[in-house]
Parts: C-alpha cells; structure tokens; sequence
C-alpha cells in the first residue's frame, strides 16, 4: 500500500487537529456546567474547589468562561 502524497496527509491531520479542538471545546463547556452545578450545590465556588482539591480563582475562571455566551 502506497502512502499518501504529504500534501494529502497534512490535509488529514489538518482536519483531525480542527475535530479535536471542537470536541475540546465543547468538553470544556459541559465541565463548566458542571463545575457550575458542584458550585451551586455545595454553596459556593470556594467549597466546590476545596472539596476537588483545585483553586476556587481556577474553577470560577472555568465557570465564567465557559457557561457564558459571548
């Protein structure tokens, strides 16, 4: 089986590269909504970061961008 002439290949990877971000995008608005929820059901952004060991400014910034439509 004969490879791909490069300019193919590139064409290929340009396009998986694009489906990726996509799927990247749109995985971290669900995680945001998410985070939203966590917020909202343990109280606050500081209670929800605490109890996921991550920091409250991380998870609010996640939250705010990306639950937010520009």
């Amino acid at each position: 089986m004969e490879t791909p002439p490069w300019r193919e290949r590139l064409r290929t990877e340009d396009e998986l590269l694009e489906q990726l971000e996509a799927q990247m995008e749109q995985a971290r608005r669900r995680r945001a909504t998410a985070l939203k929820e966590g917020a909202q059901d343990l109280g606050s952004v500081y209670a929800l970061a605490k109890a996921l060991g991550l920091s409250w400014t991380a998870v609010a910034h996640a939250i705010k961008k990306y639950t937010t439509t520009a």
